[in-house]
Parts: structure tokens; sequence; C-alpha cells
């Protein structure tokens, strides 16, 4: 188990080399979650047709929920437990974690549930049509049961990371995303298993990642790891307190997954009354695409994150400045360089998913590289987001992602197409990501000139040893 652990020193070692050391394993470990989501993409458009890469994209929003979840515990419990970490309190990381992915399972088991009775009109309510409800239905009804996996997986990032084991957390999503993609193929092509086999590939990738975090957890030689806890009054009572102010730290990354759902939703609205099923189809391409461009930048925000929380639980604010600033830039130049790509490689991208037969094909190539042009503003954003979320700024990232997610998002997709025409819907999404980067730099200098409020375990250190005398 030792070798699963990395020696990391969030206190002393300079803030490039820390941020370095869990940036290359963290970033790996999202390209190969892209590759999950992009290689089911290929072989369902390929395999099954432009019609079921539609349908995906239909129930996508339903993904989006669980991994949205897994996030928002995933960061709300690591930047209690690192604040606790600085302070010496291992015992209260431990029971963070473990009340995070309880409450979290237990909620998408129900929604799940909930979900999978009501699947018709669960995708009609996506906005499916009559034309792509059966095809939606069926690749929900084998992904959905399996999101609390999903969830897991996503939370277990931040607590293997703040444990000090970046590679193994890289480990299991490189695992998950081979098993996806081996078994993707097996499915749809030799075994001709259609809409099933690429729910049923996705969701054993992502189960056998979610027990390996798992695993790890439940191994008594790791400093971070699963604790009993007892089930008096009491330590319900502080459950419930520890689990909704999780809940609001973590509360934007939840909202930045729902805002992706809401920009699928909201873009299939526009789109199929605009362009019909083939438009749908083609901003599938780019509802594939985009969510790979959000884990780049998300690992940027999450290698970060560890750094600034635990810094600025010691009051660091030079060090927590560094960290966010280096993030900053580094996810600048990921933008610049996505952006190019995408706006000269166009159709050989859209290529990888379709055949250049289908009418969709067109459409997607001239609409790529007009959505490519917000690519930067979107890296400064969910940086941004991050870097509010780890110094306890809960309502900076709750509003700021509430504005551009939704209702920037919304607006600019109703109000754009009737200005501009059809490159209006490809513009809607850059233009939203542009106006809520020129509020986030008002918002930082504005929160730099107020005086910085103390740490969660300082306000709530009476608490925490009543805790510890509840276990």
């Amino acid at each position: 188990m030792e070798k699963m652990r990395d020696s990391i020193d969030f206190k002393n070692t300079d803030i490039k080399t820390l941020f370095r050391k869990l940036l290359l394993p963290t970033v790996l470990g999202m390209i190969f979650s892209a590759l999950f989501v992009i290689t089911d993409g290929i072989f369902v458009g390929k395999g099954i047709g432009s019609d079921a890469l539609a349908a995906v994209n239909i129930v996508a929003p339903l993904w989006l929920f669980s991994t949205g979840i897994g996030l928002m515990f995933g960061v709300g419990a690591s930047v209690v437990a690192s604040i606790h970490l600085s302070h010496g309190k291992v015992k209260v990381a431990r029971i963070n974690i473990t009340q995070s992915i309880v409450i979290s399972s237990l909620l998408l088991m129900c929604t799940s549930a909930l979900f999978c009775s009501f699947a018709p009109q669960v995708v009609k309510l996506l906005g499916g049509s009559e034309r792509l409800t059966p095809l939606a239905v069926e690749y929900m009804l084998w992904f959905v049961p399996f999101s609390l996996f999903t969830a897991l997986l996503n939370s277990g990032m931040f607590f293997l990371r703040l444990d000090g084991s970046p590679n193994f957390a890289m480990m299991c999503n490189v695992v998950a995303a081979v098993l996806n993609i081996i078994l993707d193929y097996l499915f749809i092509f030799p075994f001709g298993w259609g809409m099933f086999g690429a729910a049923f590939a996705s969701a054993i990738g992502t189960t056998v990642g979610a027990l390996m975090i798992v695993f790890y957890l439940m191994r008594r030689r790791c400093a971070l790891r699963l604790h009993p806890i007892k089930m008096s009054r009491r330590s319900m009572q502080l459950m419930r307190r520890n689990i909704g102010y999780m809940c609001r730290l973590g509360s934007s990354a939840f909202l930045c997954e729902v805002a992706i759902a809401c920009m699928m939703f909201v873009g299939n609205q526009v789109f199929i009354h605009y362009l019909k099923e083939d438009g749908v189809a083609a901003f599938s391409i780019a509802c594939y695409f985009f969510p790979i461009i959000f884990m780049v930048y998300n690992a940027i925000a999450q290698s970060a994150q560890p750094i600034i929380s635990y810094n600025y639980g010691l009051n660091e604010s030079l060090r927590v400045r560094r960290a966010y600033l280096l993030a900053l830039k580094t996810a600048i130049g990921c933008g610049v360089c996505f952006a190019l790509v995408t706006i000269f490689c166009s159709r050989e991208i859209v290529a990888m998913f379709i055949d250049r037969s289908y009418p969709a094909y067109e459409i997607a190539a001239k609409g790529l590289p007009l959505y490519a042009t917000g690519f930067v503003f979107f890296a400064i954003n969910i940086v941004s987001i991050g870097y509010f979320q780890s110094v306890e700024r809960a309502k900076y990232a709750t509003f700021i992602t509430l504005l551009r997610g939704f209702i920037l998002l919304t607006a600019c997709f109703f109000g754009l197409p009737l200005l501009l025409g059809n490159p209006g819907i490809w513009l809607a999404t850059p233009l939203a990501e542009l106006l809520t980067t020129l509020l986030i730099g008002i918002i930082y200098c504005f929160s730099k000139k107020k005086r910085p409020k103390k740490v969660l375990s300082l306000q709530h250190g009476k608490d925490d040893q009543e805790f510890l005398q509840e276990i």
C-alpha cells in the first residue's frame, strides 16, 4: 500500500513543484476519462448511427447529474478534510470523507430508482422525440442504475490526491477508461448489442474504477481512510451539519455539471427547432467534445485545490495566491491550444464520430470552429470557481456558476439565433463564458479588498471536539 502513496508536503514544498507533481497524474487521469467519453461517442456513432448518438445526448444530463453529485461531495469533503488535516485533525478528516461517500451513495440509489421507474417520461422531459425515445430509454435503463459508482469514481479522486496518492487516482481512471474502450468495441461490433452494449460497457468500466477507490480507502495503512461512525442522535446532528457545509462548498461543482446538462437540454431544444434531428446529432458531437475540455480544466483546478485549501487552513495567503495564478496560466495555455486545434481540425474531429454522408456532418463541421471561440474563457471560469470553493467562498462560486451555466447560457441560446441565425446557436456558449469571465475579474478584485474570514476548522473547533467524543 505504501507504494500507492507519494511523498507530498503541502506546507513546505515549492508551489510550482507541488502543482507539477499533482498536475501530471491528474491530467493523465482526466485524459483517460475523456477517452472514456469520446470512444463511447465514436463507437455509438460509427457502430449504431447518428440517431443513436443523438439519443445518448438526450439522456447525457442524467450522467452529468451523477457526476455532479460526486464532484459536489468530493470538493466539499476534500476542502473540509484538507483544512482539518492542516490542523492535525486526522480522525475528523476521515469522518468527513466517510460521511460524503455514504450520503452521496444513498442519494443516487434513490434518484436512480426514480429515473428508471419513469424512464420514457424522463426521456420525453429531456427533449426526446418519438424517433429518438426508444434508443434513449434503452441506453438509460442500463447505465443509470450504476450512477452511484460514477459519483464515487469522481469524488474518490479528491480523497486519493489529498492522501498523497495522485498516481493511484490516475490509475483508477485509466483502468475504467481502458475497460470501457475494450468492452465498447466488443459489445457494439462483434456482439452487436447496440445501445445496451454501449451503456453496459460504460457501467462496467465505471464500477471497476470506483471499487478500486473503495479498496484503497478501506486499507488501514492509509492516512485518509473510511472510518466507522456511531448512529447516535448527536452524531446524526453533527453529520447533518457537516454534510450541509460540504454541499454548500461543493454546490458550484455540482452546478457546473448541471450547467453542462442545461447546455445540452436547452441546446437540444434550440437545435431541434432550427435544424431538426440532424441538428441534435451535430450538437451531440460538440457535447461529447465539451466535457473533454471541461475534464482537462477541471484537472487543473483539482490539482490546485488541495494546495490552496491546505495553505488556506494555515493562513498562508501568498502560497494560496501563487497556486491560483499558476493554475490560471496553465488553463489559459490549454484553452488556446484546444481552440486552435478545434478551429483548424473541425472536419477531422467530426469525421471521428459520424460518416461524411450524414447531413449532421456538415452542420457540425461549420459549427465547431464557432463553438471553440469560448474555450479560453471557459478555462478561466472553471479554475476561478475552483479557487473560490477552495477558500470557502462558496457564495461567489455558486453565484458565478448559476449565472454562467443557467441565466446567461439560456438567454444567449434563445437570443443569439434571433440576431445571427444558425451561427448564433453555436456562439451562445462562448458569449456566456466571455460575460462570466468579465464578472469573475470584478469579483476577484473586490474580494481581495475584503478582510479574509476565519477558516472552517477554527469556526467549528468546539463542534469537532464534541464529534470526536461521540465516536
